[in-house]
């Protein structure tokens, strides 16, 4: 399975959220947007149900997150020293 780009999942959550306030407070949209949101994060997650798509989005990015942190910081020194040696 293709892993979605951790950033174009934080933008389709935050569009989908975006369309749910939108509609909760009755606002009309042009087209179906939150039927397309939807339908793009379940392609992106690999699911059929929006409710399965929002559950695997956050696994997701919390891997991404522990990737993320998991990785060695360079220290200072190794980071001078190839200009040190030039």
């Amino acid at each position: 399975m293709l892993i979605p780009d951790p950033r174009t999942l934080r933008s389709l959550l935050t569009r989908y959220a975006d369309l749910r306030i939108a509609e909760a407070r009755g606002e009309r949209r042009e087209g179906q947007p939150l039927e397309d949101v939807s339908y793009t994060l379940c392609v992106a997650t690999g699911t059929t149900r929006i409710e399965d798509a929002l559950a695997a989005a956050d696994v997701l990015l919390a891997a991404s997150r522990a990737r993320r942190s998991a990785r060695p910081v360079p220290s200072a020194a190794a980071r001078t020293a190839p200009e040190l040696a030039a």
